[in-house]
């Protein structure tokens, strides 16, 4: 109780004010050191012995009653409370046989005296009594650690053996008397609890260890009664500093030798022409992001987006983007993203062509809703002035963050990709002839014809296992069964490949003996030998169609929003004996066993729905080969450089494959 009222109520006088601020701040500082860590790379061990001195303040408070002073002076109204602030001061020792806990000894001086607070003698006379009360004391305590670092909380006993015990005691109307307290007990055995903090001031590297600790301790009333009469007892906090001094170990390291460094091993493997090359006739349904996105600090529409002139928009048809120039399964899909790239062209020709439609465009910056008001205002000139569309049928607003934004509360990895997406201007509609329901409002989709082959179906691939690492350059030799030898090269990359066709010639077939001779890197030689068999290829005609359904991040559109477009549209496509390959893909964002998990569930829930459709409508023979690669950047649709590739990588890719 008294302990609460002393530091809820204000001090009577200046000293105790004083007293109050002082205890304040060094609670405080206590907090601060908590939160405060130094680290050094020491190359010397810590002392296991310490020895040093400590100085400190001891704030103490009475309680109690004292009345009978000595056993001549009985003073005629009871003193109760009071506090004081007196001096410490030690010798100690430290032991820390581990970093985490040890002992340590305290033997010094240790002053517990003051003013008790001040009463009136019933003659209406006011009375102060004063006392240095003071002890020899014996302070062992253990000494813990945490996590082996710089603070440390100590406990333990105190042993007080009394030094002074002397008084003042004055009263109005009457000579001051001092003084001794009789009944002063001789020996007081009491506890304390406290913390402090080791602050190294010596060199890391220095055997010798100086460290200045401050520390704050606690020592309560239990045990603290100063006398064998009355009541009187003691509480103290005490805070102070500590200089300590001790003597470490060198490090020394052993020396470890380099371990030898091991050329990989150079592996080598041919792989023959397919006999069956296969080229696919394509007709893809490519959803259309009804997003524009801008690189930041620049509110132009970006130089990669298709822009035409006022004449070429006026010839501009969306059907012109039909038929894509042939391209190689093996590459990144070029012919989506020059599609996607005509963006506001197709949205100013469908304008065009439904003249009762009408479109809001919402900006969304980071800097603020009226840069996001820029940057749909850049997007709107250019529908008004190129292709004419009329300045009432378009809506601008800015925001500061998308409707559907790509960085979520409280994200913290890969912000800079995250805020790259969400930069940018939403198309809305309520017009079916421009926006589909598909993918919760994108802009209705694009038909795409398309033949697709893979350039390495006919060529000879050479697999030249870490030829990056080991090797400056290597050849390939071929000589057939006649000794006719083709030299190829030099090369440096770990996979070269040369057509079929070139290496046959006029023949139908050969058998060859590949040598491949490489040039390492420090100057040796490297041969390897395969062999090979070639013969002229026929060719099989695929057609097939493909469908995407795309993700917003974070799984904020699921393939159950699909299930309609699958049902509808894609399982009536496919044909008894079609083979349907299914393939999940994520972006970069996130871990990759997250990406790779999510990609799988996402192409599984698309082949169970498909799945169901086809068996409602009686077809069995179908096959299908479904797979989720994650963020695999080797299967990848495309690329990650910008955030329209990024959006476009959340996808579901589906293939109906039917042989002609």
């Amino acid at each position: 109780m008294y302990l609460n009222n002393l530091f809820l109520n204000p001090f009577k006088n200046k000293n105790m004010s004083n007293l109050h601020k002082t205890i304040s701040k060094t609670f405080i500082v206590a907090l601060l050191l908590l939160l405060t860590q130094f680290s050094t790379q020491a190359q010397t061990t810590q002392p296991k012995w310490w020895f040093g001195l400590s100085a400190a303040a001891n704030a103490t408070f009475f309680d109690g009653t004292t009345q009978r002073l000595n056993s001549s002076l009985i003073v005629p109204t009871a003193f109760h409370k009071g506090k004081g602030i007196r001096p410490f001061g030690s010798f100690l020792i430290e032991y820390r046989p581990t970093a985490v806990w040890g002992m340590s000894l305290n033997l010094g001086y240790d002053g517990r005296g003051g003013q008790f607070d001040d009463v009136v003698a019933p003659c209406d006379c006011p009375a102060t009594l004063k006392t240095n009360t003071s002890y020899l004391t014996i302070e062992p305590s253990l000494r813990l650690s945490p996590g082996g670092g710089n603070f440390y909380l100590f406990a333990g006993p105190r042993i007080g053996l009394n030094m002074q015990k002397d008084f003042n005691y004055t009263q109005l109307r009457q000579p001051n008397t001092d003084a001794e307290f009789s009944e002063m007990k001789k020996t007081i055995i009491s506890g304390q609890v406290g913390m402090g903090y080791d602050i190294p001031v010596s060199s890391a590297n220095s055997t010798t260890k100086f460290v200045i600790s401050p520390f704050v301790s606690y020592h309560p009333y239990f045990g603290q009664d100063v006398r064998n009469i009355e009541s009187w007892s003691m509480s103290t906090v005490r805070a102070g500093l500590a200089f300590k001094l001790g003597k470490g170990k060198r490090i020394v390291k052993e020396q470890v030798a380099a371990p030898m460094v091991v050329a990989p091993e150079v592996g080598f493997a041919v792989r023959a022409p397919k006999e069956i090359v296969v080229t696919r006739m394509v007709s893809e349904t490519l959803p259309l992001l009804n997003y524009v996105f801008f690189d930041e600090g620049s509110t132009e529409v970006p130089s990669r987006y298709v822009l035409l002139s006022k004449t070429d928009a006026g010839a501009f048809k969306e059907v012109q983007l039909e038929n894509a120039q042939s391209a190689n399964s093996t590459q990144r899909s070029a012919r989506q993203l020059n599609v996607y790239y005509n963006v506001l062209n197709i949205l100013g020709d469908r304008l065009r062509s439904n003249p009762g439609a009408s479109i809001v465009l919402s900006g969304a910056s980071l800097r603020g809703p009226a840069e996001g008001k820029e940057l749909a205002a850049a997007v709107k000139t250019y529908l008004t002035e190129v292709f004419g569309i009329q300045d009432s049928r378009i809506t601008i607003n800015g925001r500061k963050k998308p409707m559907i934004p790509s960085e979520q509360p409280g994200a913290q990895r890969e912000l800079d990709l995250l805020r790259a997406g969400d930069r940018r201007v939403d198309i809305q509609s309520t017009s079916t002839e421009l926006m589909s329901e598909v993918g919760g409002g994108m802009m209705k989709p694009v038909q795409i014809n398309a033949t697709q082959g893979d350039a390495l179906d006919s060529h000879v691939v050479f697999n030249v296992a870490k030829a990056d690492q080991v090797l400056k350059s290597y050849t390939i030799d071929l000589t057939d069964q006649n000794g006719q030898v083709q030299h190829y090269g030099p090369y440096t990359k770990n996979q070269e490949s040369i057509s079929g066709k070139t290496v046959l010639g006029n023949n139908a077939s050969g058998d060859y003996k590949v040598v491949m001779l490489g040039t390492t890197k420090d100057g040796g030689s490297v041969r390897k030998e395969s062999t090979v068999r070639l013969q002229t290829q026929s060719e099989q005609l695929e057609s097939g169609m493909r469908y995407s359904i795309l993700f917003n991040f974070n799984k904020t559109t699921t393939v159950a929003t699909y299930q309609q477009f699958l049902t509808n549209v894609v399982v009536p496509l496919i044909a008894d004996g079609s083979t349907v390959i299914i393939h999940g893909h994520t972006d970069i964002i996130g871990t990759e066993a997250y990406n790779s998990k999510l990609s799988q569930q996402r192409a599984n829930e698309a082949q169970k729905i498909i799945a169901n459709g086809l068996a409602k409508a009686g077809k069995t023979n179908v096959k299908f080969e479904t797979r989720g690669f994650g963020e695999d950047t080797a299967s990848s649709p495309f690329d990650n450089n910008r955030p329209e590739e990024r959006f476009y990588n959340r996808t579901v890719i589906i293939d109906i494959n039917s042989v002609k």
